[in-house]
């Protein structure tokens, strides 16, 4: 504490005070929060709005357009627009965006003043001290502490923009899936008629002595797993049926929305992208993110060194009095510093040097993961091609030329009804196969559009087990 008298240079000093709290004060919220760019990247990159259910209009304005969605049958992009608008768990991530601006706000702001009294009395003797500082030291480094936020704010931005594409291509995912196990269980239930057919037929021959015992219980054996196979199938619908209620956000009676009865027909042609991993390295949201987190931390670690020593400096005027109540005030200033006598600052140098070294490397990790990811969706989305078109051009046609064929031979009283149920059960299960693989395809296809933005979930490959079934429905 000093009482010398204010020069000059003081004032000046002093009237600095005033310029720093406008400064601090020009730090406010933005209109829209930093969701425009996230709606703007939604538009660009999958043609769908996005609407942040931040007030009672922005909620009615969303019900208004999912009731009309709901009205028909849903197409797909019906499917993926209602999730970007209805989904509450990415409605509740867009909520970052307000935590990651206050943070961004707060960092331009000063913190407040202190104001600190003492008084003392002995007698007719008073000491009091008045001193009224601001952090000095937090002007000094607000524009560097401003920078960082801004780049957590834009790398928050970033991630909500991730979950939305990939909610995006999960509900593609899942409305295909949707689809195909209701044309399973359609086709399941003809083959479990087709078997009860045989079966009952069997039951009634072996009881005029037309049919052995073995012949019965192959037939009943046909029966019995194609029963089996259809509590499957509809335990598969319920489940693909309800994943997708669950990704567009709805209950009650919207939960009852309407589904086409068939997939999208195979196009003729599958993509040729040769250059698939530069599109990757070009388009890919995490790849972008990891970058903009090793800048921000390196921009972290340049401001650490330059406050490993000083941590605090605050400044202000003051004034003391000394003696009687009518005496005058002696007026001056109060500096107070942390010297580091102690901590060096060494080990936050050292923190913060090895949090730049990980995101080096994670961004790294991001790249290599990328390139891979984008070559086995691709792989992925051309074998799930070619498996589909080869049911639809081969095998389907073959299966219906077979059962033309049997079809002929049983009206001329060449095979038996029970080949030709067998027959029939060989049908059904190729065609079921070809949904199957279609199904693959259409969500290979939304893995390898996913991979091109951002990490994807990628699909297990497609299960080969319905060839065993068809061949036994065959037997």
């Amino acid at each position: 504490m000093t009482n010398n008298a204010i020069t000059p240079s003081r004032k000046r000093t002093l009237l600095l005070v005033p310029l720093v709290f406008a400064f601090a004060g020009c730090a406010t919220f933005s209109q829209d929060g930093g969701f425009g760019s996230i709606e703007q990247t939604a538009q660009a990159r999958i043609g769908k709005e996005l609407k942040w259910a931040r007030t009672d209009a922005d909620r009615e304005a969303i019900e208004l357009r999912v009731t009309e969605l709901l009205a028909q049958p849903l197409s797909v992009d019906d499917a993926v627009q209602i999730a970007l608008l209805n989904n509450k768990g990415l409605q509740a991530s867009f909520f970052e965006l307000g935590i990651s601006e206050a943070d961004l706000v707060q960092a331009g702001r000063l913190p407040n003043p202190h104001f600190s009294m003492f008084r003392a009395r002995h007698g007719d003797e008073f000491k009091i001290e008045q001193a009224f500082t601001f952090n000095v030291f937090s002007l000094i480094t607000m524009p560097q502490v401003v920078e960082i936020e801004k780049r957590r704010f834009a790398q928050a931005q970033r991630a909500l923009t991730m979950q939305t594409l990939s909610l995006a291509a999960e509900t593609r995912k899942a409305y295909y899936a949707a689809i195909a196990a209701n044309q399973t269980l359609s086709y399941t239930e003809q083959v479990r008629r087709s078997a009860e057919a045989g079966a009952e037929l069997a039951r009634r021959m072996a009881q005029v002595g037309n049919w052995s015992k073995l012949q019965q219980a192959r037939e009943q054996g046909f029966y019995a797993d194609a029963a089996l196979n259809l509590a499957r199938a509809g335990q598969a619908q319920l489940a693909a049926r309800e994943k997708l209620t669950r990704l567009l956000g709805l209950w009650g009676e919207r939960a009852l929305f309407k589904l086409p009865q068939r997939l999208p027909d195979l196009p003729e042609l599958a993509k040729d992208l040769p250059e698939v991993e530069q599109l990757a390295m070009e388009q890919r949201l995490d790849v972008q993110a990891a970058k903009l987190e090793t800048e921000a931390l390196a921009k972290n670690l340049g401001l650490t060194r330059t406050t490993r020593f000083i941590n605090a400096i605050e400044f202000g005027p003051a004034r003391v009095l000394e003696g009687q109540m009518s005496e005058p005030y002696k007026r001056g200033y109060e500096v107070s510093l942390e010297l580091p006598l102690f901590d060096w600052g060494t080990a936050k140098v050292a923190k913060a040097e090895a949090l730049y070294m990980q995101a080096v490397y994670r961004a790294a990790e991001t790249a290599v993961d990328a390139r891979s990811e984008v070559r086995e969706a691709y792989r992925g989305y051309r074998s799930s091609f070619d498996i589909a078109k080869h049911y639809r051009d081969e095998i389907v046609p073959l299966r219906k030329r077979i059962a033309e064929e049997n079809q002929a031979r049983y009206n001329g009283m060449i095979i038996g009804v029970f080949e030709l149920l067998a027959d029939a059960r060989a049908q059904i299960s190729s065609v079921n196969s070809y949904i199957e693989s279609l199904r693959d395809f259409w969500i290979a296809q939304a893995d390898l559009e996913m991979a091109l933005m951002g990490k994807p979930k990628l699909s297990a490959a497609p299960n080969t087990k319905l060839a065993g079934t068809q061949a036994a429905a065959g037997h």
